[in-house]
């Protein structure tokens, strides 16, 4: 479903300045699977992680992933559009990450959210967000949508009868985007609700078809 997670990982955790033993406190918005977590602790084995999800299923998948790491990260069930109740525990952040989550979000709750991370962050504090975005133009999301499919069609290669071929997909894809509500917008938008939130210098770190890498400090 999202080939690119690695390499998006990877150049999230790249493009933070810090040394490996930097003792840091971050946040992630809506750990999940708790890949992103996991691979932000090996990169930085001195770090702390508050995890947030809302959903406690999705928590138990982190724990199950993070295996010892997991002393190191501090589990919150709860709504990260609530990310300054949430947090007000600790103390200032070096770093909020997030990974396929806030594409769930209109414009008006990102914008909250990513308020409430950049207000908690210390100065010089990382956003980072890896995440789904849509072309503008209606020709090339279009294009961009049926590359999508025929990639996850050639990955299964038949070994799941939900993408047995591009008609199969095109129609589990469009239940499930909506039963999760998912609502991404432009990279442009999602820069522009980055920079309304406090967040400086954003920038553009990496960006294949529909997936994209972007954050900056504060």
């Amino acid at each position: 479903m999202h080939p690119k997670r690695t390499k998006m990982v990877e150049i999230g955790l790249e493009v933070l300045p810090y040394g490996a033993n930097a003792p840091l406190a971050a946040v992630d918005l809506g750990v999940g699977t708790g890949y992103f977590t996991k691979c932000f602790l090996q990169k930085f084995p001195s770090s702390r992680v508050v995890a947030i999800d809302g959903a406690e299923s999705m928590i138990e998948l982190a724990r199950s992933r993070l295996g010892p790491l997991i002393n190191r990260v501090a589990f919150v069930v709860g709504d990260f559009r609530e990310l300054g109740r949430l947090v007000e525990h600790i103390g200032p952040i070096d770093v909020v990450f997030s990974s396929y989550a806030l594409h769930h979000l209109n414009g008006d709750e990102k914008l909250g959210v990513i308020r409430q991370a950049a207000e908690r962050l210390r100065s010089g504090g990382w956003f980072i967000n890896a995440d789904l975005v849509v072309s503008g133009d209606r020709v090339i999301e279009e294009r961009i949508q049926k590359l999508r499919v025929e990639g996850i069609v050639s990955r299964i290669q038949g070994s799941d009868p939900r993408f047995q071929d591009e008609a199969a997909t095109r129609a589990f894809l469009d239940q499930l985007e909506a039963n999760e509500g998912d609502r991404p917008i432009t990279l442009s938008e999602d820069l522009e609700i980055a920079r309304r939130a406090g967040v400086e210098r954003v920038e553009i770190f990496w960006k294949e078809y529909r997936e994209a890498v972007y954050g900056g400090t504060k």
